[in-house]
């Protein structure tokens, strides 16, 4: 019988040839093997609630973006107020948060630690400034050095925050009690009070803005990053009055306030120190790993980068007054 013989074309040969080596020897599984790959890391995903100060309300934004940039699976609730407001919708109404991000970290120490939170991380700087606009009064006379004689003449209006519910409110009488020491003008700090009324002080810093915008007020006592932010013109006041420098921080502790405590009737008492912002992940925390994964983020130079451009230094390595009470995933970020 003759044998049929079947012909491949060249060009299917070389087509096949061509196939195999594409593939490479790791394509072909040796016998008993299965090919692997690697699995696939999953994404983070979920909502993460913030309760932060409102001096942190430009800077959130900006991080909120960028971390849904790298997770756009997670989402954001934030809440904006006075960090001693921010501080007691957990310790005193019960919230749910997953931070609570403060303009103070002393507000965490005292407020929230040991029976809402273990620990505090200190993650930024910022100084006191006065705020204003072209069309306040006296615009284009008032620097870092007469302000004071500026803001207290007749019909100048000027406010700041509630010392009781914002730290830049506490924080804007320490900067009275200072600037009497500083300039050695006796009754300064009792004059400064005499002309800022009630109805001057609002509930967080930013809630000046929209007064000093409309002209309804002149001047403002605020952070600088906030002057920063919103396009605002503002006085430098002299480093020894400003909060900012740790190589003033003895001259600060001679400034002292009294603010309402953890429980009614309770005081505590401020002490001037340098400005000094604080995070923490509550023990109520809804979501307390999407959290942390958040602080590793704006602890990070990604993080820390966009808090310099908002106007905030960043404390660069974060500090923390017990690394042992840190997540350990935290531990080696800090100092």
């Amino acid at each position: 019988m003759k044998k049929r013989i079947f012909w491949i074309p060249a060009v299917l040969i070389v087509m096949l040839a061509l196939l195999l080596a594409a593939c490479g020897p790791a394509a072909i599984p040796m016998s008993g093997e299965m090919p692997t790959t690697a699995p696939e890391q999953p994404g983070l995903k979920g909502t993460l609630i913030a309760f932060h100060a409102g001096s942190l309300t430009v800077p959130m934004d900006a991080l909120t973006r960028a971390f849904q940039t790298k997770y756009p699976d997670v989402t954001f609730e934030t809440e904006a107020a006075g960090s001693r407001t921010t501080a007691r919708k957990v310790s005193e109404l019960g919230r749910e948060a997953d931070l609570v991000m403060s303009a103070d970290y002393t507000v965490i120490d005292n407020l929230l630690i040991p029976d809402f939170a273990d620990w505090n991380i200190r993650f930024a700087r910022n100084s006191m400034v006065i705020a204003y606009t072209e069309r306040s009064q006296y615009a284009g006379e008032i620097n870092g050095d007469n302000w004071h004689e500026i803001i207290t003449r007749e019909g100048v209006v000027y406010g700041h925050s509630d010392p009781n519910a914002d730290p830049c409110g506490y924080r804007t009488l320490l900067v009275w009690q200072l600037a009497e020491k500083h300039y050695g003008v006796p009754g300064l700090d009792a004059a400064l009070e005499e002309h800022c009324p009630p109805e001057n002080v609002r509930s967080k810093e930013t809630d000046l803005i929209a007064l000093l915008e409309s002209g309804d007020m002149d001047y403002a006592f605020e952070y600088r990053s906030i002057a920063v932010q919103h396009g605002l013109k503002f006085i430098e006041l002299p480093d020894e009055i400003n909060l900012s420098m740790v190589e003033h921080a003895d001259f600060y502790s001679q400034a002292t306030v009294e603010v309402s405590g953890k429980e009614p009737g309770t005081t505590i008492t401020q002490v001037g120190k340098p400005i000094v912002y604080g995070v923490t992940i509550p023990k109520n925390a809804p979501s307390p790993d999407l959290a942390l994964e958040f602080v590793k983020f704006l602890t990070d130079p990604e993080g820390q980068a966009i808090m310099e451009e908002q106007g905030q230094p960043p404390i660069v390595p974060p500090v923390t007054g017990d690394r042992d009470a840190l997540p350990a995933t935290l531990r080696s970020l800090v100092e």
